[in-house]
């Protein structure tokens, strides 16, 4: 009785002397020098326009991306804030401006100083 392992393996067996076969009788027919290989010259435009497309589509989902996972909810640890009231009737001071746009659901580009940036990249 011959198991499904042994029966997968010789598959792959004959399908790799098929293919190293066939690459061996190949090799046998060509004859003469080896001419030298050339490669054809690359469009800088196309290849940098393909590049900053796909480099869009990969770098727009960590823009939005969900920075708090506990924002909304009950454990969420950013909601906690902490604010400083100055004498001599200067504006209250808090850490709900920078926690805010997080414990909101927000990500990187709802930041205060590091949103603006994202905006320069791509996507």
């Amino acid at each position: 009785m011959v198991s499904k392992k042994n029966g997968a393996g010789l598959a792959a067996a004959v399908g790799a002397v098929v293919l190293l076969g066939t690459g061996s009788a190949q090799a046998a027919t060509t004859s003469g020098p080896a001419l030298p290989a050339t490669l054809t010259k690359t469009d800088v435009g196309q290849a940098l326009n393909g590049t900053t497309t796909g480099l869009g589509y990969g770098v727009a989902p960590i823009k939005s991306l969900r920075l708090d996972p506990w924002a909304n909810s009950s454990a969420d640890f950013l909601n906690n804030g902490a604010a400083l009231q100055p004498d001599q009737g200067l504006p209250s001071v808090g850490t709900g401006t920078l926690t805010g746009p997080l414990s909101a659901g927000g990500g990187v580009k709802d930041l205060p100083l590091v949103g603006g940036l994202t905006g320069v990249l791509p996507g």
